[in-house]
């Protein structure tokens, strides 16, 4: 077979990249492109009322009342997400105010087109609305700096023996958590004073380790010195202990609605992720 000539392998090349540029760009158009008319009964509807109603409650770095008064009411990425999908669709934004008790039973009951909030994905919720996730929480094990028995953990099984003792506040709900995965170490449920996390317990030395929500971290860090952190890795921000996925919820069976607000979602993602960054730096 006679050699293949090297201008034929360079137009087939320059054409694969070519496919592959185009492919990747109507992806991109496609996560921008609302579906048409008639596609979703939902989408109909707001375009038809001409707003997104937004579930709102205060719910920082995702989603952080501005009580300042001027410029945007509600900032973080929550607040982005929910304007892009607004952007989109050619409507304005409407903010529904909701409580943390009441904002699924309004979901449900089409008092708000999509409950921004945000929403932890639970096995319970999953059962009646559908997420649109772009984040997690997770949990970060703090102790003493000088404590040993703290420092010298390597694995989340290491807190896991009968001589840690672990602080967590009674009625919080990483309590059953912390029961099932630390079965082994001594447990003292304490009263919740007000604080973030049983801070005093550890500082005092009555314990040796304590749970304490990942975004809360970098503050408190700054906050209350001679602490540290399990996992210290990007500063406990990638924790996966104790990890729920979060994000926006939405009714159920509105596939077409869902699929489009997932496809934005992902499209936004690097911009969320930035925005949860820096608005964590700001929690108290």
């Amino acid at each position: 077979m006679p050699p293949i000539p090297r201008t034929f392998l360079g137009r087939r090349l320059a054409r694969a990249a070519l496919a592959a540029a185009l492919a990747s760009t109507c992806i991109g158009a496609l996560a921008q492109t609302p579906p048409p008319p008639g596609a979703s009964p939902r989408i109909d509807a707001i375009r038809k009322a001409g707003v997104l109603r937004v579930g709102v409650v205060n719910n920082p770095p995702w989603l952080a009342q501005n009580t300042a008064g001027d410029g945007d009411p509600w900032s973080g990425p929550s607040w982005t997400l929910g304007k892009e999908f607004a952007k989109l669709l050619g409507v304005k934004v409407e903010p529904v105010p909701v409580s943390h008790e009441t904002k699924v039973p309004a979901l449900t009951a089409n008092q708000m087109d999509i409950m921004i909030g945000p929403l932890n994905e639970t096995a319970e919720r999953a059962k009646i609305i559908d997420f649109v996730t772009f984040s997690s929480t997770g949990v970060c094990m703090f102790g003493r700096a000088d404590n040993p028995k703290f420092t010298s953990a390597r694995t989340l099984e290491d807190f896991n023996k009968p001589e840690i003792t672990m602080a967590y506040f009674s009625g919080a709900g990483e309590e059953p958590l912390v029961r099932q995965q630390f079965s082994k170490a001594k447990l003292r449920g304490v009263a919740n004073s007000g604080s973030v996390a049983p801070i005093e317990e550890v500082m005092a030395g009555r314990s040796d380790v304590a749970p304490l929500n990942r975004m809360l971290w970098p503050n408190i860090s700054k906050k209350v010195k001679g602490l540290a952190v399990f996992p210290k890795e990007n500063d406990c921000q990638d924790s996966k202990i104790f990890q729920i996925q979060t994000g926006m919820g939405v009714a159920k069976d509105q596939q077409v609605y869902l699929d489009w607000l997932r496809a934005v979602a992902q499209r936004m993602q690097p911009a969320l992720s930035e925005e949860e960054r820096r608005m964590t730096q700001n929690l108290k």
